[in-house]
């Protein structure tokens, strides 16, 4: 019974390691991913799909394809929004928009900075550290992170309503090459710019 708990204590603490090292040794990354959110009483919502892409320091974009085209895109120093569906584009600072938030956990370089790290748990194959982010004014509470092996698997967000958003991984590159371009937005023309 003893080298059991030993045992899954040590799996638990090296999926904190495998967020360490992925967070350290992975500068570039590509995968499609399925979104699920749920309300708080734990009914599904609604569910959207689109492609992430990341490269250290503090660049990303996730492409929302289904079922409405949003776009997210930091270049390192500022974050723009386009709703499509609207022909509008909200832009932020890099500091204002990402905190400890897990675009920051993906593709940020400060974790034990802005998170509490607690290994979780494996459920279905997926061994999960919960991350707790250090300031608590944030917009959610705390955030799950799957890895399957090395392998980035999904990412699960509890926010600050009790709503439970879950991205799970698919097709996921990690160090590869990516254009620049991906990381570079320029507005639609006619489309309505928001600096906050």
């Amino acid at each position: 019974m003893g080298a059991l708990l030993w045992a899954c204590a040590a799996a638990r603490a090296d999926a904190v390691d495998t967020l360490r090292e992925f967070v350290r040794e992975v500068k570039s990354g590509r995968a499609v991913f399925m979104q699920v959110v749920s309300s708080a009483d734990g009914q599904k919502k609604r569910s959207s799909s689109g492609s992430f892409e990341f490269e250290r320091p503090n660049r990303f974009r996730f492409a929302y394809a289904k079922p409405f085209e949003q776009l997210i895109v930091s270049d390192g120093h500022k974050v723009w929004i386009h709703d499509v569906d609207l022909n509008q584009v909200t832009v932020r600072k890099l500091g204002q928009a990402l905190g400890a938030t897990p675009a920051a956990l993906l593709a940020g370089a400060s974790l034990d900075k802005e998170f509490e790290l607690a290994a979780m748990p494996s459920d279905g194959g997926i061994d999960w550290v919960q991350a707790m982010p250090r300031q608590k004014e944030g917009a959610f509470q705390s955030m799950r992170i799957g890895f399957r092996g090395k392998e980035l698997a999904a990412v699960e967000i509890l926010d600050g309503f009790g709503q439970r958003s879950r991205l799970d991984f698919s097709q996921y590159a990690a160090n590869v090459p990516i254009a620049q371009a991906s990381f570079r937005f320029v507005p639609p023309q006619g489309a309505d710019v928001i600096e906050q």
